[in-house]
């Protein structure tokens, strides 16, 4: 949610209690388990709108504007604003505060789930949204049409840091790849905790998003089924990787069930078509730690060379990674064009991960 109506009279302090117990700010209570961290600093607010970048002749779409703090400087500097907002009483509330002003002719309010309605055209994005729905609705705007010109979100500062981070980087994983193979990102500022009412538990930072158009040539649900098996243990080598017994399995079925039918590769036909497969690379993210090498070694059982089909199987796959000079690479190390040429030399093997 962005913005929460600002009162003179003395603001009541950020609870330590359960995230289930509402916090006050005029007359609307206000739930941590909802996301509603209302950003109270009026001069964060000012920094936001002016790092966005924001034309005359932009519409605005803003996701979870609260009761409007965002919302009226986003009007100020812009055509119009399209507002969705899921609270039904933060809805009237937003329409109480500008009706009857000059502003109101150019704010259109949506109440629903911004996850499941169909977004109008906008030129950028500015919000500051509830973190549980960060990676759906990152991907759910990159798969938006027509593109976009940037977005500017605030996002929990650990997922901000997990979508700009290099090869290399402590926080670099699944989500850093598909997001930069997407997007450039780029980091713009940290904001405190203490800047919400009610503070949430860890700070913040506003990352800005600029979708890259065209989009890549790639088969996205291949592309995410290789970069998935390669964070699964990010800290191990490729080579390793490939030898387990589980990611064997995986691509043998994928072989042979893709022989069977006598498959031959198809690219999507469009931009539109690719765009449909993008929304899918944030449906199977949730927890920050989902890329985390965590040391259990349960799943590293190497492929039994009893069987000659296994056998041989696994001789074409490491094949394609000796080719490549992958086997003791890491994938926290490998960068979008290395994943690409791994995907490109597996699929030539016909191999695939989806």
């Amino acid at each position: 949610m962005a913005g929460g109506k600002m009162k003179k009279d003395k603001p009541q302090r950020g609870s330590s209690s359960a995230a289930s117990n509402p916090h006050f700010q005029g007359g609307i209570s206000f739930h941590k388990s909802k996301g509603q961290h209302i950003l109270k600093n009026p001069l964060l607010v000012d920094s936001i709108v002016q790092k966005s970048g924001i034309k005359s002749t932009d519409v605005i779409l803003e996701i979870g504007p609260g009761t409007g703090n965002l919302t009226k400087k986003l009007l100020e500097a812009g055509k119009s604003v399209i507002a969705v907002e899921l609270d039904p009483r933060m809805v009237l509330e937003l329409q109480r505060r500008f009706q009857g002003t000059p502003l109101s002719n150019r704010l259109k309010v949506i109440q629903g789930d911004v996850l499941k309605c169909d977004l109008p055209y906008f030129d950028i994005c500015v919000a500051n949204i509830p973190y549980q729905i960060s990676s759906p609705l990152t991907f759910k705007l990159l798969a938006h049409r027509p593109l976009f010109r940037a977005a500017v979100i605030m996002f929990q500062r650990e997922f901000a840091m997990r979508l700009v981070a290099q090869p290399g980087d402590t926080l670099y994983c699944r989500l850093s790849v598909n997001t930069q193979l997407l997007a450039r990102v780029s980091h713009l500022l940290k904001v405190g905790k203490n800047n919400f009412r009610p503070p949430p538990k860890v700070d913040s930072s506003v990352v800005r998003i600029e979708p890259r158009g065209p989009l890549t040539p790639v088969n996205f649900k291949e592309w995410d089924g290789l970069v998935r098996i390669c964070f699964n243990r990010k800290n191990k080598t490729i080579g390793s990787i490939f030898r387990q017994k589980s990611v064997l399995n995986i691509l043998e079925k994928n072989y042979r069930t893709l022989q069977a039918l006598q498959f031959s590769e198809k690219a999507p036909s469009d931009d539109m078509e690719m765009a449909l497969d993008v929304s899918s690379l944030g449906e199977s993210f949730g927890d920050l730690s989902m890329d985390a090498d965590d040391g259990n070694d349960d799943d590293d059982i190497e492929m039994d060379d009893g069987d000659t089909k296994r056998a041989e199987f696994k001789e074409k796959v490491l094949a394609v990674l000796k080719e490549g000079k992958f086997e003791e690479k890491r994938s926290s190390k490998l960068a979008q064009a290395d994943f690409m040429h791994l995907l490109s030399l597996f699929n030539k093997a016909g191999i695939h991960f989806s």
